[in-house]
Order: structure tokens, then C-alpha cells, then sequence
């Protein structure tokens, strides 16, 4: 077992190294390789782990006495957050003529 895990990380390593020196060997980023590589291999061992449902996603459908309690608090809380016209960017009335003349010899 020890031995197959010492070649494993070996292949791992070479792969590692050759997508680095690929990638015009950036220093200090070898470790990103190593992690990239990792991955690769995994691909590669385990071809079908891919294909397997995700359980975070495979939740039990609710019975139609149940209510979504998620879907409901997002509806009552859409009103709460400030859209862009509510940071004070517009005033809340029309100028006067005077305040409009004056804010446009301003700008």
C-alpha cells in the first residue's frame, strides 16, 4: 500500500512540474500546481465519481402540506434591502426654478 501511494504521489509531482514549467514556471506558485495536478489525478483514477448525484442537491421533494419556508422569507424580504434610488441620489421632490438654475450654472 505504502507503495502505491509513494508512486501516486509521484506521477502527481511529475504532473505538477510539467504544467509548471508549462506555464513558464511562476515563482512561488508551485504549490497551485501541485493542488491542480491533484485534481487531474483524481479525474483520472476515479472516471465515474463525476457521474454519482450530488447529495447536497437529492433533498425529498415536500408534500403538498408543507411551504417552502426558504422561498417564502426570500418573497417578504425582497422590499427590505435599499435599491440604488433609495441612497439619497434623487431628490424626494422637483426643484423650484430657482434651485434648478442654480444647480445647473454649478455643474
Amino acid at each position: 500500500m505504502v507503495k502505491a501511494n509513494a508512486e501516486h504521489d509521484r506521477r502527481i509531482r511529475l504532473r505538477a512540474r510539467r504544467m509548471w514549467r508549462e506555464a513558464g514556471s511562476p515563482p512561488g506558485r508551485e504549490d497551485e500546481y501541485l493542488e491542480r495536478a491533484r485534481e487531474l489525478q483524481a479525474f483520472e483514477d476515479h472516471p465515474g465519481a463525476a457521474l454519482l448525484p450530488n447529495p447536497m442537491v437529492a433533498h425529498p421533494e415536500p408534500t403538498p402540506t408543507e411551504e417552502p419556508v426558504e422561498e417564502a422569507e426570500l418573497l417578504e424580504n425582497l422590499g427590505e434591502f435599499p435599491g440604488r434610488t433609495d441612497q439619497g441620489d434623487r431628490p424626494t421632490a422637483p426643484m423650484t426654478k430657482t434651485k434648478a438654475r442654480a444647480f445647473l450654472r454649478r455643474g
